[in-house]
């Protein structure tokens, strides 16, 4: 017999299974005896009072054998010989598009600018050590995609695109722990998700794909209105129909897809600052307890939210106890990113905290520094003034300007700074002066807000860094709403973030797989 039961038990209980089995045969009247095997299905934490409570779901087998397997695997089929389809990007848009066409029966070519996941960690060291940006391999381009390296985290909304629990079984399919299937916030970690990006490459290989690193494609080959292919900067051909799954950086593939007419058009994004705490304060505040979390819970996290002016104002990729890292793309920026390892056991937590911004805000901005022409690339054009403003401000190199909390909302100077996570540096520098007003003005009355709900959360000992420009995607590459390929170009599949359509691993990974149904049901229509 199989039961799944609903639990709300202390810290202490959830913590252990033997408690937790303990708990469960006492509570539900069950022999101990006869009970073969537990495991928690669901998994969140209510820390709204004093007292933390965290719900399970738990399914229990009395007088038969547990089953192993907590997720459900995938089969992939050999595809070699099969016609192929031409995947641009290796983040888990490409990745889970390359997957998908391989369980469809189609021979995916994924081609990456970057460099393969262990590859880019040397690329990764120099920016903190030598301040030196590869345009190639950051912690945005490379095997994995801007994921691989800011946090694993797999919580999404877009539930209705499609399974999310299918995405994640995958990911456990390849190496992810499977926690991630109970919990109500999955993360696997920085530290372990190279080597579930790995295992998926490999799945893809020992199936009869194709992966190519550091091949950055330059154009695509289009015949009358048709995509039949793309160009590499070696000058090397790849001839399929084209998913396009390039990632929210890639600013010359936007600049190409212009160039070429292709219809793209300007979209709303978030910009802001790195908000970094000690991790300690923030435990001590979302679990109302001056010990923090103690030894059964986990780092805390938070989420804000507030309408300022007219735009939401709101904290976005929480890291509890992670880093802030540098994410520039190239030369002359300051892009600042966190993420976490999986025990989540450092000193200081971190969240963007940034502000909506619609194309139209562009042209309202009072000030002349700002002043950037509307189109289809204002939005772009204005992340890289920020960041180059930004660059400046930090003294020409990875060194990212920052300020205490407190004095950021009070317009004062900060002479010194807290330590920081940041490991290329901070240099002391009144951000409050020189960012947008459109973008200060709404922070400083976001963070009062945050203050007045959690007491504490406003202060000095918490550092604002600048500048967090990369939230999502500043294009929107226009694609049919029913076959998801481009709206003027057969053959062309627009993908996952870099699209304009997805906002994270999860809700990437998902379009992803359904731009691989698009492009397998084009080949079969072409072909029949």
């Amino acid at each position: 017999m199989i039961q799944d039961f609903q639990l709300r038990v202390v810290p202490q209980v959830a913590a252990s299974d033997a408690a937790l089995k303990e708990y469960v045969v006492q509570e539900k009247g069950l022999d101990g005896r006869r009970v073969q095997g537990l495991r928690i299905l669901r998994r969140s934490i209510d820390a709204r009072q004093r007292q933390i409570f965290v719900n399970l779901t738990v399914r229990v087998w009395v007088d038969e054998p547990m089953v192993e397997d907590a997720f459900q695997r995938t089969d992939y089929p050999n595809v070699e010989g099969r016609p192929q389809v031409i995947v641009v990007g290796a983040g888990p848009g490409g990745l889970f598009a390359a997957l998908r066409l391989i369980e469809l029966g189609l021979r995916p070519i994924v081609v990456e600018r970057g460099k393969d996941v262990h590859e880019r960690k040397k690329d990764l060291a120099r920016i903190s050590r030598e301040h030196t940006v590869d345009p190639e391999s950051n912690y945005s381009f490379g095997e994995g995609g801007a994921g691989a390296y800011s946090d694993g985290k797999l919580y999404t909304r877009s539930k209705k695109r499609g399974s999310v629990e299918r995405i994640l079984n995958i990911f456990c399919q390849h190496g992810a722990q499977t926690t991630i299937l109970a919990d109500a916030h999955p993360h696997i970690g920085t530290d372990r998700l190279p080597r579930v990006i790995e295992n998926m490459r490999n799945t893809i290989l020992s199936c009869g794909g194709e992966v190519h690193f550091q091949t950055k494609m330059t154009d695509l080959l289009i015949e009358e209105d048709q995509v039949i292919g793309c160009r590499t900067a070696d000058e090397r051909e790849f001839l399929g129909p084209v998913i396009l799954a390039t990632g929210h950086s890639a600013r010359d593939v936007y600049r190409l897809l212009a160039s070429r007419n292709i219809e793209i058009e300007a979209k709303g994004i978030a910009v802001g600052v790195r908000l970094e705490h000690p991790s300690a304060l923030i435990d001590q505040i979302q679990y109302h307890n001056r010990a923090g979390r103690g030894k059964w819970l986990p780092a805390a996290e938070y989420a804000y939210v507030q309408q300022c002016g007219g735009r939401g104002v709101y904290s976005f990729c929480m890291c509890p106890g992670g880093f802030v890292v540098p994410a520039a793309t190239g030369p002359e920026q300051i892009v600042v990113n966190g993420m976490s390892p999986s025990h989540r056991n450092g000193r200081w937590s971190n969240s963007g905290m940034v502000v909506e911004l619609h194309p139209e805000d562009i042209a309202a901005m009072d000030n002349g520094q700002w002043t950037i022409e509307n189109g289809q690339l204002a939005m772009l054009r204005f992340q890289e003034e920020l960041e180059r403003l930004c660059w400046q401000q930090g003294g020409r190199r990875q060194t990212a300007p920052a300020q205490r909390m407190a004095d950021f909302v009070n317009g004062h100077l900060s002479y010194d700074l807290p330590e920081s996570s940041y490991a290329p540096g901070l240099i002391s520098s009144p951000l409050h002066f020189w960012m947008p007003k459109f973008i200060t003005e709404r922070l400083q009355e976001g963070f009062r807000a945050f203050g007045r709900k959690s007491h504490g959360f406003l202060t000095n000992d918490a550092t604002v860094i600048g500048v967090e420009t990369r939230t999502s995607a500043p294009i929107r590459i226009l694609r049919d709403g029913e076959t998801l390929r481009h709206i003027r170009l057969q053959g062309l599949y627009p993908c996952g973030e870099g699209a304009g359509y997805a906002g994270g691993i999860v809700s990437a990974a998902i379009d992803g797989e359904r731009c691989a149904e698009a492009a397998a049901a084009y080949l079969h229509q072409s072909t029949s």
